[in-house]
């Protein structure tokens, strides 16, 4: 870096450290700054807890997550002792279900490699189940400030528009991770990485940023131009596939459920379902009460539809009233008051739901 990018580079750290100052996001798993400057440390369980939550996912759905866990799980200790199928049902609605069963292994992994410590680099943190590069900077750098490069979708969006970076993202990634190394203060650097995020999230913000708000402002080229909106440029996303499928929800006269486990290894790996028909990213299951799992009087509820990451679901629901009926191998019957436990994704809810309307919203009994 030339002496005068490296001023620059300054002033953009400076600038945006003193706006952080006044006006950072008062989050449950953040140490405020003013108590890292009397010589407080965020604990990294925490710190480590909160970034796998936050992925693919809003900060808004992840806090009451975050509060359960903590509550119930204190320390990564406890968390490592702790049955994964519990861990699956408090994770249950977050979505991307490795990342539970990552959760449970890394916690596993700390307590036996590093007695209980998360380790201080990005290296050794990367070496540790579900963390990658992102991930494994973050915590570095807010949990133990490290000089590292935090990058994620808001500094993205942050820094493509404060250099007018034109490559397409994801290629442009590397780019961006560069020039975020080169604006890295001296210190403070995890309040440097939780001041761009925050930046992105609040005022830098994908429509209608708040430019008029913003602390580095005058740095940003692409204000400059007045093309602050048109980044980051993102290369075309390929159409998501429609596949097709069917649930059955089997209801008691009690009002149970039967339920069973998913696979462990694939979608939704470990989690609970209603028994379905074979489909997946790559084919279509049936459709049709002829698949259902065994004879019954299947009455359709209609179709629920649901996107994954790389594809889209439509599910036909129907539902039967059974009796005398034991539950299959690997089935259970899951009771009323149960059924809210249950380590469910958030189609299977929907599934539930189309068929018996407030079985996975409130505590009551389920009527036919």
């Amino acid at each position: 870096m030339t002496a005068v990018e490296t001023e620059a580079g300054n002033q953009v750290g400076d600038a945006l450290l003193a706006w952080y100052d006044r006006h950072h996001r008062r989050l449950p798993w953040r140490m405020p700054p003013d108590q890292i400057r009397r010589g407080h440390r965020p604990d990294p369980y925490r710190v480590w807890l909160s970034e796998i939550m936050l992925q693919q996912t809003t900060v808004g759905a992840v806090k009451p997550y975050f509060d359960r866990f903590l509550q119930r799980w204190p320390t990564v200790e406890a968390l490592a002792a702790a049955d994964i199928d519990d861990v699956m049902k408090a994770w249950a609605g977050l979505g991307y279900y490795s990342r539970a069963r990552n959760l449970k292994k890394c916690a596993e992994a700390v307590s036996e490699r590093h007695d209980g410590a998360f380790p201080a680099t990005e290296g050794a943190l990367k070496a540790l189940p579900g963390i990658g590069e992102y991930t494994a900077a973050a915590i570095a750098a807010i949990a133990f400030d490290r000089p590292a490069a935090v990058v994620d979708g808001n500094v993205e969006r942050v820094i493509t528009r404060l250099r007018a970076i034109e490559t397409p993202l994801p290629a442009a990634k590397g780019e961006i991770r560069e020039i975020v190394a080169a604006l890295l203060p001296e210190t403070r650097p995890g309040d440097f990485a939780q001041a761009m995020m925050d930046l992105g999230a609040t005022i830098c913000t994908p429509r209608r940023p708040s430019c008029i708000l913003c602390p580095v402002a005058a740095d940003c080229v692409a204000r400059g131009r007045g093309m602050q909106e048109l980044f980051p440029i993102k290369a075309p996303k390929a159409e998501k596939p429609t596949r097709q499928g069917a649930a059955f929800v089997a209801v008691r006269a009690d009002g149970a459920v039967l339920l069973r486990q998913r696979p462990v290894k694939g979608l939704l790996g470990g989690m609970t379902e209603v028994p379905t028909t074979a489909w997946n990213a790559r084919q279509d299951g049936a459709r049709d009460a002829a698949a259902a799992p065994f004879p019954a009087d299947w009455r359709g509820c209609g179709v629920v539809a649901h996107v994954f990451t790389h594809f889209a679901l439509h599910l036909s629901v129907f539902r039967a009233e059974v009796e005398g009926l034991a539950a299959p191998a690997g089935h259970w019957w899951s009771a009323p008051e149960e059924l809210l436990g249950e380590a469910l994704p958030t189609v299977m809810k929907k599934a539930i739901e189309a068929a018996i309307p407030g079985a996975t919203k409130a505590r009551r009994p389920i009527t036919q």
